[in-house]
């Protein structure tokens, strides 16, 4: 079996196996949640637009969802809020943030440099698996991209799930731990204030090609390539979409 084709299928089956644990841990009535289950699955479907900007988010409400203590809630929204993703005021609870055009266009540069060099550190030092991984990545992201661009519905978790691997992926060979642990909450953060701003999952017609041209830049070994088009990537979404701001 060719090596690419092996490493994609194994991809798949790892993908698989994770959405499979994650729903059983999570919404499994007779095996209670964890608070780590359960800020990564908010997380999640923060960045996959469940949310609108400024909703507020309910201990009660989640507490039912999850099946836990109202506590573990209020334990879980704490933490995103130091993770800036969600906000916390006093006699307002947890709300979700509200975007304004410069937290957008700030964190939106701030994700292009950061994967802009994970990106280039990658074509330097990746190997034939890291091509692999990426490929197979990119395949499954143009797999749910075009099932959206026919109309699909209800495709936004696996949207936001396959986005964040082909880019995550694409810096995975960078050789910096800390620049890749630094990438997730700078792209969580910049995900989360574009499809709050956009009001959905911030998908664009345009995204298909632009990811194609990202890989075969990378595939190439073309970093001075990839590294352009990355930040017309990243930025044009703030040109094209319709945005709204507080």
């Amino acid at each position: 079996m060719d090596f690419r084709i092996s490493v994609f299928l194994r991809e798949i089956l790892k993908i698989t196996k994770f959405w499979m644990s994650a729903l059983m841990n999570v919404h499994n009535p007779t095996r209670p949640a964890s608070s780590l289950d359960i800020y990564w699955d908010l997380r999640k479907r923060m960045i996959a637009a469940d949310f609108g900007a400024g909703d507020k988010l309910k201990p009660d409400e989640l507490r039912d969802r999850y099946g836990c203590a109202a506590s573990t809630i209020r334990e879980v929204l704490f933490r995103l809020s130091c993770d800036r993703l969600v906000n916390f005021q006093d006699q307002r609870g947890f709300r979700m943030p509200e975007v304004s055009r410069q937290m957008l266009h700030e964190l939106t540069d701030l994700r292009a440099l950061v994967e802009r060099e994970g990106a280039r550190l990658s074509i330097e030092h990746g190997d034939l698996e890291w091509e692999a991984d990426l490929t197979a990545a990119h395949h499954k992201l143009t797999h749910v991209e075009t099932s959206i661009s026919k109309g699909a519905q209800d495709y936004n978790q696996v949207l936001a799930a396959s986005e964040w691997q082909f880019h995550r992926t694409l810096i995975s060979a960078c050789g910096s731990e800390t620049l890749k642990d630094h990438y997730r909450d700078v792209h969580d953060r910049q995900r989360l204030s574009l499809v709050l701003a956009a009001g959905g999952t911030a998908y664009r017609d345009g995204n298909i090609a632009e990811h194609k041209a990202i890989l075969d830049a990378a595939l190439a070994r073309d970093a001075k390539l990839c590294d352009e088009l990355l930040d017309a990537h990243l930025h044009r979404g703030l040109e094209t979409l319709k945005l709204n701001f507080a």
